[in-house]
């Protein structure tokens, strides 16, 4: 891997990185003490490929800070992104279970601080707290949903509904409520918003401006969206 840092959290500036993720949330500080010592933190520049589909899986990777796109390709050779993961969220869990090959590759949307543990180390750690295997089920069950919702909308023929939905979830996951309404700091580009539902680039753009006509929606730039009216988006959706 071209570019990464590595070095222990002991030198990390945020104090107890691995209590953003859910999964360690609950742990006490003598448990996640524990985890610390174990854990290696690796640093991507932005647009840095963090693994590829086929690399081997054996590593526990915690998103410290940033946003890493979860992608495959197309036997056209097309993108076609399956999540899109921020601070606290994390990639690995099945090769936790059983050592194998990733499926799907990992690119850093920014500058993106990780906290890796190995299969075996996290096996220690489970030993001492079980119920960690249990969050590790529920994040497994929300990522199914997700990609349960990325199917059915990739199935409706309905452009609108399709970026309607997608722009509701961003709200959910990167949106923050202010007076003038829900603003969200895109995490992807025209570009990739249109490859994550399968339209264009040019049809992207064209129902983006069609939604902020109607009042639905401000657009700021390209990077940042405002929700105007999140019940016509709701509907619409």
């Amino acid at each position: 891997m071209k570019d990464t840092e590595i070095c222990s959290c002991e030198h990390c500036t945020g104090k107890y990185c691995a209590s953003k993720a859910p999964i360690f949330r609950e742990l006490d500080s003598e448990q996640l003490s524990e985890v610390m010592s174990k854990i290696l933190r690796r640093r991507y520049k932005k647009g840095q490929i963090i693994f590829f589909e086929g690399d081997v899986s054996d590593k526990f990777y915690i998103i410290n800070s940033g946003k890493v796109k979860i992608f495959k390709y197309t036997k056209e050779g097309k993108e076609q992104i399956l999540h899109i993961l921020s601070e606290g969220d994390f990639i690995g869990f099945l090769s936790l279970l059983k050592k194998g090959k990733f499926d799907f590759n990992a690119e850093a949307l920014e500058d993106v601080h990780v906290c890796l543990l190995t299969k075996d180390d996290f096996d220690k750690i489970v030993k001492e707290a079980p119920d960690i295997s249990l969050r590790i089920l529920e994040s497994l069950h929300d990522r199914l949903v997700s990609l349960e919702n990325l199917v059915q909308t990739l199935s409706t023929k309905d452009i609108e509904t399709r970026i309607a939905g997608l722009l509701k979830n961003f709200a959910k996951d990167f949106g923050v409520k202010k007076k003038e309404g829900v603003v969200i700091e895109l995490p992807l580009s025209r570009e990739e918003m249109a490859n994550y539902i399968g339209v264009t680039r040019e049809t992207m753009s064209r129902k983006l401006t069609s939604m902020e006509d109607d009042g639905v929606i401000e657009l700021i730039g390209n990077k940042k969206v405002v929700i105007k009216d999140m019940e016509a988006l709701e509907e619409m959706a």
